[in-house]
């Protein structure tokens, strides 16, 4: 593709801007640790949503979303529940205000505070840094898959060496261009420059759409969806046929193994529970709410994220899908086996108008830099702050900190880039870090929040049980269903296996967790009750109840839990009907867009009352 000279000089101007910036806010963060990974605590909550949402709106998520929208129509607007996404109405509607009324630095400085500093405490503070690390690096390859592959399909130059493909040599000056401001600016720097990428984004979203919907004939158009494909709720079978059209795409769907979708979403509603209650995984979006001044801020960040995320993502989205459907499926027809995931770079690329273009790839690149620097700042904090100063050297002077941070966070891309070297797909890193990954945290960190009973080495226990399953466990049911079960492999395909691995994996976790908490004491007395009387989480804590009331007879405990579950139930309402809106409205489904924009304004009155009004009553 030949860029045009605008196209080129919009993309330097963007680097040029984005990188100086974050250099000029980078003296906030030199003093420090404190400044380096929160902020000081001093950054507004509707300026972390935005860097929130800027973080999560990122281009491989967008190219993996544009091809399961193509492909899957408008069901595809569950599918996102695989990681799952409404995980942030937890953390919206309680999850944040328990999180941030620890005052910890990092998820695992708030391990500490709640299973101790003795023997149990320090082997679960140490799983949690190696879990965040490793998380990390999955989450850092698969951000580098992304970005190499939508530059490569876009940008002109065929940049193949002796040693790497033209999309990993795109993807490591990326990234070098974009570590260059995060690892010396923080958080400070990843907020400033985040805000103006979300501002860069909205303006491309919008641009694409008009240029999307410009002279469409959706009558035309909704006769050559294939049957089934406009349709939205979810059925026991996913009914969408492309065989007339696309036969392709049908190979497709069975090798993702997504044609039973009710078995798909019973099972994908299970995970997202327990992964939803387990909390953030320690990384970007954990700092953000440990940034936050106070809890009821942290729990508006959420909810703030929320709001400006889901609609333009999904504007942008629909919008490209709806280019492809119109131009790009000749091209797709003609493959044998097609890259769907390239779908994104190959429409931007070679379908938008001069101008457009540049100001569309300036907003990607834009989502790839905040997502990429989002995980480059989270990380370093746990192996500086949690590792390095807690066991090595306590009291250093607080410059030597964040000099050992700029080290680390280089470190770290390094390892993660190298593991995105030898990713096969977005669509595999993403069903690994969701599924085996997240099944790997999610039993201990949920019997954290609700069990008293529950110590630190139970929590070891789980998480390492939980590493080494998710290290094998997929492995191991793709070979017996290669070598065993062919019929099994032949109707759920890799989707749903990498589903049931999740929950072999959680299984295997929790015995390890419950086992190993079981044969070891109960944490120390004292902590527990500071922990309980601090955080106030509902759940299993009836002996820690009665000992704070011994020292404090008016304490109340949490009675929010079924305020709690209705806000989580509207809320999830809220953002499915932020998801499929835009796309009903692009693809011209015009009353079906009017009634997901109903059910957001209902949602969000009954949020007011139910969620947003009570904060600084239970959020104190």
């Amino acid at each position: 593709m030949n860029l045009a000279t605008i196209d080129i000089l919009i993309i330097i101007v963007y680097l040029i801007v984005i990188i100086g910036l974050g250099f000029w806010i980078s003296k906030k963060a030199s003093g420090n640790i404190q400044a380096y990974f929160l902020g000081d605590n001093n950054i507004k909550w509707y300026w972390l949503g935005f860097s929130n949402s800027s973080g999560m709106f990122d281009v491989s998520g967008t190219a993996f979303y544009v091809a399961l929208l193509f492909i899957y129509g408008f069901k595809a607007a569950w599918l996102p529940w695989l990681w799952p996404v409404w995980n942030q109405v937890f953390v919206m509607v309680f999850l944040a205000i328990w999180i941030r009324r620890s005052n910890a630095m990092t998820g695992a400085d708030w391990i500490i505070k709640r299973f101790g500093d003795d023997k149990g405490g320090r082997l679960a503070h140490m799983i949690v840094v190696i879990f965040a690390v490793v998380s990390v690096i999955g989450f850092i390859g698969y951000v580098f898959v992304g970005i190499g592959k939508f530059a490569s399909n876009m940008l002109p130059w065929d940049l193949s060496n002796a040693v790497f493909t033209s999309p990993q040599t795109y993807a490591l000056i990326i990234v070098a261009l974009t570590t260059v401001y995060t690892v010396k600016g923080g958080m400070y720097s990843v907020v400033a420059t985040e805000v103006l990428q979300y501002g860069i984004l909205v303006v491309s979203c919008i641009l694409v759409v008009i240029f999307a919907v410009k002279g469409v004939d959706y009558d035309s158009l909704h006769q050559r969806l294939p049957q089934g494909w406009a349709s939205f709720w979810p059925e026991w079978k996913l009914n969408i046929n492309w065989d007339g059209t696309f036969p392709q795409a049908n190979r497709k769907i069975s090798e993702d193994g997504f044609t039973w979708f009710g078995a798909l979403m019973l099972m994908m509603v299970s995970k997202g529970i327990f992964s939803s209650l387990a909390g953030p995984v320690p990384g970007f979006d954990m700092q953000r709410i440990l940034s936050a001044s106070r809890p009821w801020e942290a729990a508006k960040l959420s909810g703030f994220t929320n709001l400006v995320l889901f609609i333009p993502l999904f504007m942008m989205v629909s919008a490209l899908t709806l280019i492809a459907f119109n131009v790009f499926m000749p091209v797709l027809q003609a493959q044998e086996h097609p890259d769907f995931e390239t779908i994104l770079s190959h429409v931007v690329g070679g379908y938008l108008p001069v101008g457009i273009r540049g100001i569309v790839l300036a907003g990607l690149l834009a989502s790839f830099m905040s997502t990429f620097s989002a995980f480059v700042n989270a990380a370093p904090a746990y192996l500086v702050n949690d590792f390095y100063k807690k066991y090595f050297r306590k009291d250093a002077p607080p410059r030597h900190y964040v000099k050992c941070s700029y080290w680390v966070s280089i470190a770290i891309i390094a390892v993660g880039c190298f593991f995105g070297l030898f990713a096969d797909s977005l669509s595999s890193l993403t069903l690994w870090i969701s599924s085996a990954l997240y099944g790997g945290y999610a039993a201990a960190n949920v019997l954290k929040w609700i069990w008293w009973r529950f110590n630190g080495y139970g929590y070891f226990a789980g998480m390492l049980a939980g590493l080494v399953t998710a290290t094998f466990v997929p492995q191991l049911m793709n070979w017996l269903c290669s070598h065993y079960f062919t019929a099994y492999q032949n109707l759920f395909g890799s989707g749903i296996g990498t589903l049931i691995s999740f929950f072999i994996i959680l299984i295997l976790s929790m015995l390890a967790s419950v086992i190993g908490c079981l044969l070891t004491p109960p944490a120390n007395r004292k902590m527990l009750e500071t922990f309980y009387a601090n955080t106030r989480p509902w759940g299993y804590w009836k002996p820690v109840l009665q000992w704070v009331r011994l020292e404090n007879p008016d304490f109340e405990p949490n009675k929010q839990f079924k305020w709690d579950m209705l806000n989580v139930l509207i809320g999830i309402c809220w953002q499915m009907s932020m998801v499929i809106m835009p796309i009903f409205f692009v693809f011209g489904y015009i009353g079906n867009g009017c009634t997901a924009a109903v059910v957001c304004v209902i949602c969000m009155i009954i949020l007011k009352f139910t969620w947003y009004d009570r904060l600084k009553i239970t959020a104190v």
